[in-house]
């Protein structure tokens, strides 16, 4: 099948409030209070998990097609094939309200203590019935802890070449908004860290190759020349945000049901396209695998070895560049997916794109 192809220059764009974050919302200085910026130690290699990723919901978590304890099982899978013997993860911090202030506005963080709010962002109807305190808990912390996964493998990208989220990757969701399974901008704040922290480091590029427009970090970073945007998703599903397209720096829409040669195709030359075009110093990749065969949400028919090859592709081109490059998994709702995954870092540690031995 072939695809629309659509190469936007990066320019600035007018953004209207409403469709934004308001102003109170980016208080900056409170990022020097964080605990999320922690250090790893020389035994740990840069993959951020911890078991309170997985979501456990009193069963409701099932009524989403979202494999909810897929964090935990990619790493169960990384356990079988031995990668993990004798080395440790790192583990990362929660986010807290001031972490999130840096990007979320105080009324879209109150928004969050009624359930009926996190019940749509979930896209779990039920979950509207249940006490607040029981999302906070079993929905909203897990989160939150992914959130600050996201921030800690930024940093960790940065000092040693390469990181994996094990988590991640909301990018439905921006300063006042959330949806689709995604109630934080862990995009947003991880680029926000970055650009705190080291001030050596000006250009950041998202590579979003997840099955659905990446439009959270994309209403985020309106106008932002130093922020470089590559999407490509299949353009009939959600969330179609129209304004937020604005934002793409070079936008791919894919027709339902891709293939493997045709996505691929479009995988290399896009890249190498968007790092040629901007030069970034760090990559945030957004690799979601609701890009399979069979994923009832994301409508396109790449392989799990199609899979595979994409994080290959993204992997060599930024590494052979020497660019800090952050992994996150972002969506996949196939009980299979957290097996891809676990391949697919496997294979990128085969072909030496990442160093999983500890030092």
């Amino acid at each position: 099948m072939r695809t629309c192809v659509q190469v936007v220059p990066c320019t600035m764009a007018s953004v209207s409030p409403e469709e934004t974050v308001e102003n109170e919302a980016m208080p900056r200085d409170l990022g020097a209070e964080s605990r999320l910026y922690i250090d790893a130690g020389a035994d740990c290699i840069p993959i951020v998990y911890r078991e309170e990723y997985n979501i456990h919901l009193l069963g409701m978590e099932r009524l989403h097609p979202f494999d909810a304890c897929k964090w935990g099982n990619i790493v169960k899978n990384l356990k079988k094939k031995q990668l993990l013997k004798g080395i440790n993860l790192v583990t990362p911090n929660e986010a807290t309200e001031a972490d999130l202030r840096l990007v979320h506005s105080a009324s879209y963080l109150r928004s969050l203590k009624w359930s009926i709010n996190v019940a749509k962002i979930t896209e779990v109807a039920p979950a509207a019935l249940l006490p607040n305190m029981v999302l906070q808990k079993r929905v909203l912390k897990p989160f939150r802890y992914q959130t600050g996964g996201s921030v800690l493998a930024g940093k960790l990208a940065v000092e040693r070449g390469w990181s994996i989220n094990v988590g991640g990757g909301f990018h439905h969701c921006w300063g006042n908004k959330g949806g689709g399974f995604c109630a934080y901008a862990d995009i947003t704040l991880t680029v926000h860290f970055i650009l705190n922290h080291y001030s050596n480091i000006e250009r950041v590029m998202i590579i979003d190759l997840d099955a659905h427009q990446g439009n959270g970090h994309e209403r985020d970073f309106m106008g932002r020349k130093d922020i470089y945007i590559l999407d490509m998703y299949n353009k009939y599903i959600y969330p179609n945000d129209t304004y937020a397209k604005k934002a793409i720096s070079r936008k791919i829409e894919l027709f339902a049901y891709t293939e493997d040669e045709d996505y691929l195709e479009r995988v290399t030359t896009h890249v190498e396209g968007a790092l040629n075009e901007f030069n970034p110093q760090v990559v945030i990749y957004n690799a979601g695998t609701d890009i399979m065969e069979g994923d009832c949400l994301g409508l396109l028919s790449v392989s799990k070895q199609g899979i595979i090859e994409r994080d290959e592709i993204v992997f060599q081109k930024v590494r052979q560049r020497s660019i800090p490059i952050v992994m996150l998994t972002s969506g996949g709702y196939q009980r299979v997916t957290a097996a891809v995954i676990a391949d697919s870092i496997a294979n990128l540690n085969k072909k030496s794109l990442i160093d999983m031995s500890s030092h």
